[in-house]
């Protein structure tokens, strides 16, 4: 009797969990780093999948719930996690703030000696495979129990997108190195406030992504007026 009365107890316990489980809605938010408001944060909800992006005022909206957590990452700041609130939920407002992340040098390249390297210098093996940050905590993740540990939790696919995202990002950095703002504004004709999104447009196209890796400055420039060009008229269109 007394462990029927546990079962139930605990059943009664789970149904009002589930009772108290919100439904999706849209919650509006602030990102800043010291009182600067960063536009172009990309802002995802490993719950539902949905993915939204900072504006010109570090504004953003998406839908979520209480319980979900979310990824805030951009160019030069640190990957931010949080969870949602509850009073976060019921206000529908929430403000996030980042971490500026100093820039990390793989390598510096003297020009003078530009065939000294740490594989020449027997530092490191030749050869041997060059993992990102991100990469390398994805592979440091993967084996034994941590990697096992990792799977069942769900943290291995988080990993995963977080190599996509460190990806994305450094194919940002590229096309800031290539274009200037004055090149989207008066030659692509991209407005001010829509570059960063033109950008993050930019970079899931896999031949415009191509020409960046292989740095054929030539083919970037021809292929993103082309993408330019569609941009704009869905833009109107809208």
């Amino acid at each position: 009797m007394k462990k029927i009365l546990i079962l139930l107890f605990l059943f009664n316990g789970f149904q009002f969990m589930i009772a108290q489980v919100k439904e999706d809605k849209v919650i509006t938010g602030i990102i800043a780093s010291d009182s600067t408001k960063l536009a172009g944060i990309s802002v995802f909800n490993f719950t539902n999948k949905m993915i939204a992006v900072s504006d010109a005022q570090g504004c953003f909206s998406i839908q979520a719930k209480v319980g979900d957590i979310l990824s805030f990452s951009g160019i030069d700041y640190k990957l931010l996690r949080k969870y949602v609130y509850k009073f976060e939920y019921e206000s529908g407002a929430l403000e996030v703030n980042m971490t500026f992340n100093a820039i990390e040098l793989d390598e510096v390249i003297i020009n003078k000696y530009a065939n000294i390297t740490a594989e020449n210098l027997g530092i490191i093996p030749k050869g041997q495979i060059k993992f990102t940050p991100q990469e390398r905590r994805l592979y440091s993740g993967s084996g034994g129990v941590q990697g096992f540990f990792n799977f069942i939790s769900g943290e291995r696919d988080v990993l995963k997108m977080n190599v996509e995202i460190e990806k994305k990002e450094l194919l940002l950095k590229k096309m800031e190195y290539l274009f200037g703002n004055k090149y989207y504004t008066n030659t692509l004709k991209i407005p001010q406030e829509l570059i960063k999104g033109f950008q993050y447009y930019c970079v899931e196209d896999p031949e415009f992504v191509e020409s960046l890796n292989f740095k054929n400055k030539t083919m970037s420039m021809f292929l993103i007026t082309n993408l330019a060009t569609v941009y704009n008229k869905i833009r109107i269109e809208e």
